[in-house]
């Protein structure tokens, strides 16, 4: 049974001071099989990054093998109807893998409650920054590690960064940053969230946020 959860947030600018407005998230929480939701989708998610293309030859794929090693009887030995056998060094390989595509099954409103529920779990992990698309106006790592140093936010732990956008002076102020990962709202999944040991929301991707998954 779903329980609807309140968590309301304050923003802070660049600069680290806090501003007046408020961010409230109404989510949808599975208390008994929340956890089950999130690890089913974690395992979709791991899954389709798998390429599936891993390949063995069987014995009628092997070259070679056409003719009978020796004659059936008289000469002491098993009997061989072929080199490429899989019990012969170079031969066919018995039950091996073959290329196939791996996909898990998760509905929209699963996913949802998933993510809902993930995200209130680490909601003491949130922070939410205005307006941090727009802010770094000069593309580099110092302009992102001082904000970062002025609203508290460690970088020796795992950070995600949850914008509307991916701006070309966000890409660039955090690509060289080891442990900071940049994604768009639109592209939220709970391996990320689960990862995070700190999570920045932009107070413009958090409204984007309650119209894709909190409804």
């Amino acid at each position: 049974m779903a329980v609807q959860k309140f968590v309301t947030y304050t923003s802070l600018d660049i600069t680290g001071q806090v501003l007046k407005d408020e961010h409230k998230l109404e989510l949808n929480v599975l208390e008994n099989s929340g956890n089950y939701l999130i690890h089913k989708d974690i395992l979709r998610h791991q899954s389709s990054l798998r390429q599936g293309t891993v390949s063995t030859k069987t014995k009628n794929e092997v070259s070679g093998g056409g003719r009978k090693p020796w004659r059936q009887k008289g000469t002491g030995r098993a009997r061989a109807g072929s080199n490429r056998s899989p019990l012969w060094r170079g031969g066919g390989v018995i039950f091996g893998p073959k290329p196939r595509q791996i996909s898990l099954k998760l509905n929209k409103k699963e996913k949802n409650l998933a993510l809902q529920t993930l995200l209130y779990n680490k909601r003491n992990s949130i922070s939410i920054i205005d307006n941090l698309e727009n802010g770094i106006t000069v593309p580099k790592t110092k302009t992102f590690t001082t904000i970062c140093k002025n609203c508290g936010i460690k970088l020796d732990e795992k950070v995600l960064i949850i914008a509307l956008t991916k701006t070309d002076s966000l890409k660039l102020a955090t690509r060289n940053i080891k442990n900071v990962e940049l994604i768009s709202s639109s592209n939220l999944n709970t391996l990320s969230l689960l990862k995070a040991k700190q999570i920045l929301l932009t107070s413009l991707a958090i409204n984007n946020i309650k119209e894709i998954y909190c409804d």
